[in-house]
């Protein structure tokens, strides 16, 4: 993945609009959420500008058990358009972009009480937005968005261009990150 970046006046402030571009060609907008320094290296937070969603199914037996993330190219191919027709009746465009799958549109609004907890490989909960349901060869799938912000980590490079972090290095400096981000958040409110 690569990105480029692409500065544009927004009011008073300068806004930094990065793309990120898969090895298929697809391409998300994001912006710079979060920088910070660590390690005598820059770290950036990138923010989707469309919203992320996520597609989950169940194991055929039982819809009680815990959700399952679709994460499978091929499954995500099969189901596409089946997805894509499903949102476009609630006025929802899915697109499929680099990283994860987004939507743009009017949102419906959020009723707190209907939140969903989805336990994504039984390791910790987050919770979702549910969008639609839908079955593909009598399979459930349901179209979910994150309500926590889907920031995406990236390192600025010596000669200035963004590379996504792996799994692994965002875990070595994940604790890092989350107290310098509760920190920035801290002094924001004061």
């Amino acid at each position: 993945m690569f990105s480029s970046p692409e500065s544009q006046e927004n009011g008073q402030s300068q806004e930094t609009y990065i793309t990120l571009t898969d090895e298929a060609e697809r391409s998300l907008h994001c912006t710079i959420e979060y920088s910070l320094e660590l390690n005598e290296k820059e770290y950036v937070m990138l923010l989707p500008l469309d919203l992320p969603v996520e597609i989950f199914t169940w194991g055929s037996e039982d819809l009680e058990q815990a959700s399952i993330p679709v994460d499978d190219e091929s499954e995500i191919d099969q189901i596409f358009d089946t997805a894509k027709v499903v949102l476009e009746e609630q006025n929802l465009i899915l697109q499929r972009t680099a990283i994860t799958l987004t939507v743009t549109g009017e949102l419906p609004e959020w009723d707190e009480d209907e939140l969903d907890e989805v336990d994504e490989n039984d390791e910790a909960s987050e919770y979702y937005e549910e969008l639609a349901t839908f079955l593909y060869q009598d399979q459930k799938y349901a179209i979910y968005t994150p309500l926590d912000p889907f920031l995406i980590p990236a390192r600025k490079r010596d000669n200035g261009k963004l590379e996504l972090l792996s799994e692994e290095e965002f875990k070595q400096i994940q604790p890092m990150v989350q107290a310098m981000l509760e920190d920035q958040l801290f002094d924001d409110m004061e």
